[in-house]
């Protein structure tokens, strides 16, 4: 049997929030001849990626049925979970059916997105179909090991990033967030639901003078791989420039460069650093 019509069998389901990552896998499935169909979750997924002739639908973030059902018409057999989601409006919120039995089962295992997450993997499989890491599909989108850029970081930034590494750790055991900004020690902010992004415009705000600040970023030590990796792209990489940071962390082999081309190129003309790391080689620090 060829590779395509292996890819054709796995018809693959896209379910895309906000970020690039959307983009990058429907560009990889038109080149590589997958069969895909997507649904684009308003208010979150880029208009600009779906013009007509990309097949997909969008929908609601309580559309839980409807996105089955069409997931089924279209006879998808693979899902990829990907993108940002923004905390939704009470609108977004009304619930269809499908949705409403699910948050009923769910109960209180509904704390901390890692639970909910694993939950959906779980229904959507029940469903008949499989879940896979958008890793599974487009190779090389993970990090290596090693410093990326042509800036390194020097004892002191790897003293912060040892501090990160920590505090990341257990922020990530908790099932809060994948991100922390330390500098010269200090933990200047974690991540909540606000975001990467939000989280490093905020830590601008408490700089302190001297070593600019780092942000690591890790998986969380439960976090299933096929959802909800931590990722980076360009825009991190000019927030940072923008407030003062002088390098980013990344679990090597766990977390998803978006765009990674532009995102060490734009780095490199910033002066910053890209190191993906082995958080416990800076445990036994």
């Amino acid at each position: 049997m060829t590779e395509q019509n292996r890819n054709k069998e796995r018809k693959l389901g896209i379910i895309a929030g906000g970020g690039d990552l959307p983009e990058k896998l429907i560009q990889y499935c038109t080149q590589h001849q997958r069969d895909f169909f997507a649904l684009a979750i308003k208010d979150n997924a880029n208009e600009d990626y779906f013009p007509s002739y990309v097949p997909h639908a969008w929908i609601r973030i309580g559309q839980a049925g409807t996105g089955f059902k069409l997931f089924k018409e279209e006879g998808v057999k693979e899902i990829v979970l990907i993108g940002t989601i923004h905390r939704p409006s009470f609108k977004d919120l009304v619930p269809d059916l499908r949705t409403t039995a699910f948050f009923a089962k769910l109960g209180a295992k509904a704390i901390g997105d890692d639970g909910i997450l694993r939950a959906l993997v779980k229904e959507i499989e029940q469903e008949g179909m499989k879940v896979v890491g958008i890793q599974e599909v487009v190779p090389d989108l993970l990090s290596p090991i090693g410093v990326l850029t042509k800036a390194s970081p020097n004892t002191e930034d790897e003293e912060d990033i040892r501090r990160g590494v920590e505090v990341a750790s257990m922020l990530g055991r908790l099932d809060v967030g994948q991100g922390v900004v330390v500098q010269q020690g200090l933990v200047l902010g974690l991540e909540g639901i606000e975001g990467t992004d939000k989280l490093i415009i905020r830590c601008k705000d408490y700089k302190r003078k001297g070593k600019s600040p780092v942000l690591v970023k890790l998986r969380k030590p439960e976090q299933d791989m096929r959802i909800d990796l931590p990722t980076i792209g360009p825009k991190t990489i000019e927030n940072a420039y923008q407030s003062g940071f002088k390098g980013v962390a990344i679990h090597a082999g766990n977390t998803l460069i978006a765009k990674q081309e532009e995102t060490i190129a734009l780095a490199n003309k910033y002066k910053i650093f890209i190191k993906g790391i082995i958080p416990s080689e800076y445990e036994k620090c």
